[in-house]
């Protein structure tokens, strides 16, 4: 409790003493920017609820889903969200149907994923969970609007989008994702790989300043450059056909 109190005081002064918490101030500034009180979100990858308990600040009267694989965090979240307008579903979303091997790193549990990545620990504890998965096009209801869509999956960003193809050009959502170097190559997965599917689905991707400022996409050769020197991880892509 006492870290998430620094962590937001620390964002109110725009102090950004990690890269992380300036990732979340210029989150926070994207959700005030596309937020109205009716807008449907969906959490990928919910963690302990921190960015959601924002998005329900901004759209309390938006249908909100939010996946979350790991135990001990999905039940913690049913418990904290009870009775506000969230689903919650324990499947981890891919690009199939199935059941998978999940690796639950117990002492840095937001690094946890369907493969292991590179670690801030040295020798990370980590249990072995099955899960089940599944894609986004399968587990949302027909009739459900996506508007805005936070992605976070440590690595696996682009098979979750894989599985959302449909959804994404049916709705047009916002997403915000992570997708770098440490994380994203464990998935078999290179830049250029992922730009040509955001690009043949209508995306542009941007830098989170560059978006706030409605500056321009990233070309193919700025997101190689970005993702080659490690300088940024997290973007959000826009439909280029819908208005910011």
């Amino acid at each position: 409790m006492l870290k998430q109190i620094i962590r937001k005081f620390l964002i109110a002064l725009r102090i950004d003493l990690t890269k992380n918490l300036h990732y979340d101030r210029l989150t926070l500034k994207i959700l005030d920017k596309l937020l109205q009180r009716d807008t449907n979100c969906i959490d990928i990858g919910c963690h302990k609820g921190e960015i959601l308990e924002e998005i329900l600040k901004r759209s309390p009267e938006g249908r909100h889903f939010a996946f979350e694989p790991i135990p001990t965090l999905y039940n913690a979240l049913k418990m904290l969200f009870d009775g506000r307008n969230v689903t919650f579903s324990d499947v981890a979303l891919s690009d199939r149907k199935g059941v998978a091997t999940f690796n639950y790193v117990l002492d840095a549990p937001a690094y946890s994923g369907l493969k292991k990545r590179d670690y801030a620990v040295k020798e990370p504890e980590i249990e072995v969970l099955d899960v089940k998965l599944d894609t986004l096009d399968h587990v949302i209801p027909g009739d459900y609007r996506v508007d805005f869509i936070k992605l976070d999956v440590e690595g696996g960003e682009f098979d979750v989008l894989k599985g959302a193809r449909q959804t994404m050009e049916k709705h047009k959502p916002f997403i915000i994702f992570e997708f770098g170097l440490g994380a994203s190559d464990h998935y078999d997965v290179v830049p250029e790989k992922f730009f040509e599917f955001m690009d043949q689905a209508g995306y542009g991707i941007f830098l989170l300043q560059d978006f706030l400022r409605k500056g321009s996409r990233l070309s193919l050769a700025q997101f190689l450059k970005i993702y080659l020197s490690n300088s940024e991880y997290y973007f959000i892509a826009a439909a280029l056909e819908r208005k910011r």
